[in-house]
């Protein structure tokens, strides 16, 4: 689902990723660890074609993201990624449903097959009953849960979760990662997570370290 080869970020004379090569295969939960400002969010950057490398290709289910221009890679992610990320980026203006809704509206699905899985996946995070709210009227854990309801609508190949369970208490921390794992792993897509939380990166499948702009093994004991 995700092929990432020999890729190198610079910021200035500093190279944040330098040569950097990742494999992620269907059904499979990769997390990735690092200090601040060793570069995950650059990676995930790439990873998701918001950025350029400055050398190396990324692949998102085959598809080389570097080789499209601006509007390819638009839809590119559009078809084949989602986002988690720990500050939410819900609409405010959107009632819960909508914002789940929105992926699948930019993909031209039909109204029914939009209700059912919306419908589906608000379910799955415990929110059944809250598609007629506004974000306003939901805590930060619920809205992290529409968040996770909002990446996954359109079931992508690749799922992207940039510190997720950052804002969240424990219990609702446990509940967004079993379904994300749950997710991934069911349908057979890709699943790369960034985070701080040791207890966050145990729900993968394994853990990378990002260490002077590779990734590693973490060293045990």
């Amino acid at each position: 689902m995700l092929l990432v080869d020999a890729l190198t970020k610079r910021f200035g004379s500093r190279a944040v990723l330098d040569g950097l090569g990742l494999r992620v295969g269907p059904g499979e939960y990769v997390a990735i660890v690092g200090e601040s400002g060793s570069g995950k969010s650059t990676l995930l950057n790439l990873i998701a074609g918001l950025d350029r490398p400055d050398t190396g290709r990324v692949e998102v289910d085959g598809t080389d993201l570097a080789a499209l221009d601006d509007a390819g890679r638009t839809l590119a992610r559009r078809r084949k990624l989602g986002f988690v990320f720990q500050s939410f980026h819900i609409l405010p203006h959107l009632t819960v449903e909508q914002n789940v809704e929105l992926p699948l509206v930019l993909l031209g699905a039909a109204r029914d097959e939009r209700a059912a899985r919306v419908l589906e996946l608000l379910s799955a995070v415990g929110l059944g009953d809250r598609g007629g709210s506004m974000p306003r009227e939901l805590s930060g854990g619920e809205l992290q849960r529409v968040a996770v309801a909002r990446a996954l609508v359109h079931k992508p190949s690749l799922v992207l979760a940039d510190e997720p369970t950052g804002n969240l208490d424990p219990d609702t921390a446990q509940t967004v990662l079993d379904l994300l794992a749950r997710e991934i792993r069911s349908r057979g897509a890709g699943g790369v997570l960034v985070t701080h939380s040791e207890a966050a990166a145990r729900s993968a499948d394994r853990v990378l370290v990002l260490d002077h702009g590779r990734l590693r093994e973490p060293v045990i004991g």
